[in-house]
């Protein structure tokens, strides 16, 4: 499969089979995931896979339930990821600082869209979740107060037979040569 067309192929998956992950295609996600570019080579991201099915019902029960219901179709994914934000070097922190941007996020998200992409081309599904119950994933995970967690990886393979098209801005819309060329619809 070619780059295209596995961008082309990804969507976020909702509707998870109880067919298992393999613990194989699951490193090979977590190494696709290490192996991202990050600021000053921070790595500020640790991944805890969840894929002990007791463990992983009962917090996805818990983390996707009351406000954070709108993610419940999560608790049938096989394998959820907790994404840690860990500490990002100090060039790269002072230089988030100056330029009012979060590089610790930025680099979360290009590590895991790795993983997505990686999960992808071994026919396994994802969806990128920010709405959950953080407070109870670090009770059930032992994660300490202090840290941070902005992302949940669902993953699986998907139960929907029919896959719907992707809906995007043309290119013309969200892009320009050049000089910016604001959208003038």
């Amino acid at each position: 499969m070619t780059f295209e067309e596995l961008v082309h192929k990804r969507r976020s998956v909702r509707k998870y089979s109880d067919h298992p992950v393999a613990k194989e295609d699951l490193l090979k996600c977590l190494e696709a995931a290490r192996l991202a570019p990050s600021g000053c080579n921070s790595q500020p991201w640790h991944f805890i896979v969840i894929n002990e099915p007791e463990l992983r019902k009962r917090v996805a029960a818990r983390i996707f339930s009351g406000i954070y219901s709108m993610n419940k179709f999560a608790v049938e994914a096989p394998v959820l990821v907790a994404v840690v934000s860990e500490k990002e070097k100090f060039l790269t922190s002072f230089g988030g600082q100056i330029r009012d941007t979060s590089y610790c996020l930025v680099d979360i998200g290009i590590a895991c869209e790795h993983l997505i992409l990686q999960a992808q081309e071994l026919g396994i599904g994802s969806c990128w979740i920010g709405w959950f119950d953080e407070k109870a994933l670090k009770e059930e995970l032992r994660i300490p107060k202090d840290k941070k967690i902005d992302i949940v990886l669902a993953l699986g393979f998907s139960a929907e037979d029919k896959i719907l098209p992707k809906t995007r801005k043309s290119l013309e819309e969200i892009s320009s040569f050049n000089s910016y060329i604001p959208n003038k619809s």
